[in-house]
């Protein structure tokens, strides 16, 4: 019986069914093309490697790290951000090394959160933006996920009208997962918002550089007077290949990073160390990995939007990330996103993300990761053929091939 507290505030998870059909069929023999789970599958650059493997030689790296990141690793990810933003930061007060972006967004929300507090959350969204902040007590309050007009009327909305005043405001840019990108005006106008309102900010910038347009995305933290509401968090899992390592950061005002680091010195000792100095050498290294990295990612976009498309599935190029935010077609709209991912890995051999997982407002769509090389797209995209040729507008035999 689940009577627990937090986990009844939690939903069920809505990948899980797919994940499940997904196994199912694989273990009947399916050779099933995974562009659902947000999973980096190229191989960590083998500089990273090597000094990892340098590192563990030595026993003393062995024993309890540091929780907020060794000082050498904290003054890597200093120097990037000078590199990469020109934004100088304290590394001793204004970084922390987290266990991926995923758990530094966590235990923000449980250093920050009271119960009861409104936090504006956009939708969709990764999942741990919202019930990060629902596991610790807080209230949801859906704001757009687009960086338009639209969320700064739900954001002034929301101010008037919700009780408390909401406490923070999270965005994530480039999205995942509808790729959205930012720019720096749209920064401006949120920093500008925000400390008016005396309301925190939480950027997710995991896909800083994975991009392919001419444009870096920016960070919220180049803005004049972001630092005094704004924390960013960024990590190594996509720019770096890095995704079971488990390495990420927390960056900006010093009273959250206090915070979170707080938190974090009751709950870890931080990442192992030979993983904390690779991480650094990372970050201190060349840009060569990363480039090489953007690139194959965008030969994959090129192949999935021009392979799916001539199979009859037409999906927006996206500008960023490592995923395309794909519109479920006319003809299978009315089965939901849930039931057209079930569909597609049990017709076509190709897993994709439902929409609906990553909230109300992702319904219609669903999340394609750029995850499987150009040989296996295309051959997914044979997959998509066929089924959409055989599928006909039968509508009710397809419900029932989705149950």
């Amino acid at each position: 019986m689940d009577d627990f507290h937090k986990t009844r505030r939690l939903p069920p998870y809505v990948f899980e069914q797919v994940n499940r059909l997904k196994a199912k069929a694989r273990a009947a023999g399916a050779d099933i093309i995974d562009m659902g789970m947000g999973n980096p599958d190229l191989p960590t650059p083998q500089h990273i490697v090597d000094k990892l493997v340098e590192t563990v030689q030595d026993p003393r790296t062995h024993r309890y790290s540091a929780s907020k990141g060794i000082p050498g690793l904290r003054k890597a990810q200093a120097s990037y951000y000078e590199r990469r933003f020109g934004v100088k930061l304290n590394p001793d007060i204004q970084v922390v090394a987290t266990l991926g972006s995923k758990e530094g967004f966590a235990n923000m929300a449980q250093a920050i959160t009271a119960p009861g507090d409104v936090v504006l959350v956009p939708n969709p969204s990764y999942p741990i933006h919202a019930f990060g902040f629902l596991m610790a007590g807080g209230s949801l309050r859906s704001v757009p996920a687009t960086p338009g007009p639209e969320l700064f009327e739900a954001l002034n909305r929301a101010v008037v009208h919700s009780i408390p005043k909401p406490i923070a405001i999270i965005l994530c840019f480039p999205a995942n997962p509808t790729a959205c990108v930012a720019d720096l005006d749209f920064y401006r106008d949120v920093v500008a918002f925000a400390r008016k309102h005396e309301i925190y900010v939480l950027s997710d910038l995991a896909y800083s550089e994975i991009y392919y347009g001419d444009v870096p995305p920016p960070s919220i933290l180049q803005v004049e007077g972001a630092m005094d509401i704004a924390v960013e968090f960024t990590s190594l899992s996509k720019t770096f290949s890095m995704p079971g390592w488990r390495m990420g950061f927390a960056v900006g005002n010093e009273r959250l990073i206090a915070a979170l680091a707080r938190v974090k010195s009751y709950l870890d000792y931080g990442a192992f160390t030979p993983i904390q100095v690779a991480a650094a050498s990372a970050l201190n290294g060349s840009d060569d990995c990363i480039r090489k990295t953007r690139e194959i990612y965008k030969k994959r976009r090129n192949v999935l939007i021009d392979s799916f498309g001539r199979a009859g599935w037409d999906i927006p190029a996206p500008e960023a990330s490592m995923f395309a935010w794909a519109p479920i077609p006319d003809q299978f709209r009315h089965l939901g996103s849930l039931e057209f991912s079930k569909i597609l890995i049990e017709k076509a051999d190709v897993a994709v993300a439902p929409g609906i997982g990553f909230g109300e407002h992702g319904e219609g769509f669903v999340r394609i990761g750029l995850v499987e090389n150009e040989q296996r797209i295309r051959q997914a995209a044979r997959g998509l053929r066929k089924f959409f040729e055989d599928a006909g507008s039968n509508s009710e035999e397809l419900s029932k091939a989705g149950a």
